[in-house]
């Protein structure tokens, strides 16, 4: 006679089901409806809207200055991260919670402040404007907002492996006689790569998506400095609900595209 044996997880079949209606409620579902209502039109009709010119710079400036930012970030953060885990110092605390900042800061807020710095006649814009070249309403402006905004995506995923790594591992290699460099390629950089593409990752996607803390910044000028969120909002106010659905098709599979081949990548890596 068989019997039975109960779920290791108590209330597993419960906990799946929520966990799945949550899940298709918030994410599946609208998604699925933006693909539903993008399939009303053909080939042609879709291709002739997402590869307009305006559309073209757009994506491309969205994802280069996402891209550009997440990779600033990965420096920046890992050398944030591996000050914070490895030393203690007065301020310490402080550095700690301004990390953090941009996840509590309205996004819009952070846009507004960085133009009033950056602008031609803000506090730092009027010595770059001087030096020969502008940061707000340009390319670099909307990388210095994303860079603003994703930085905690890198620090706050690195800071748990860098935590995890003893001392005594770094130190022995040292006495072995190898080189800081050579530490850090052969000792800890194993150990940091599948969570930097992790943070990343992350930095990246919420990099492509972000709109309050760029608008301000971008001067959001058509075939110059409009990315692809605000051209989706230009496309709704003119009730032009068939053209920003196409358009945030687009950005969500190029999206997914990427972010696939990163934890490909990040997968092989971390596999032995």
């Amino acid at each position: 006679m068989s019997r039975r044996t109960s779920p290791v997880i108590p209330g597993f079949g419960l906990t799946l089901g929520y966990t799945l209606v949550y899940l298709s409620l918030l994410v599946l579902i609208p998604l699925a409806a933006m693909f539903i209502h993008a399939a009303q039109l053909t080939w042609e009709q879709f291709w002739a809207i997402i590869s307009a010119p305006r559309v073209l710079a757009a994506l491309k400036l969205s994802f280069g200055t996402a891209l550009a930012a997440a990779l600033l970030n990965g420096v920046i953060g890992t050398l944030l991260a591996w000050v914070l885990v490895r030393y203690v110092f007065p301020g310490r605390k402080i550095i700690e919670a301004m990390i953090d900042l941009p996840f509590a800061l309205p996004t819009a807020v952070a846009g507004i402040a960085l133009t009033a710095l950056y602008a031609p006649a803000g506090l730092l814009g009027q010595w770059a404007t001087a030096l020969g070249f502008k940061v707000a309403y340009t390319p670099l402006g909307i990388t210095l907002a994303l860079t603003f905004v994703t930085l905690p995506f890198v620090v706050r995923t690195l800071q748990p492996v860098l935590a995890d790594i003893p001392k005594e591992v770094e130190e022995a290699a040292a006495c072995l006689g190898a080189k800081p460099l050579q530490v850090f390629r052969h000792v800890l950089l194993p150990a940091l790569l599948p969570a930097w593409l992790t943070g990343f990752a992350l930095a990246f996607a919420r990099g492509v998506g972000e709109y309050g803390s760029v608008i301000f910044i971008a001067g959001n000028m058509p075939m110059k400095t409009e990315i692809l969120p605000l051209l989706i909002m230009v496309k709704l106010d003119q009730y032009d609900y068939t053209g920003a659905t196409a358009i945030g098709v687009l950005m969500l599979v190029v999206a997914f595209i990427l972010l696939l081949l990163i934890n490909l990548l990040q997968r092989r890596i971390s596999t032995p």
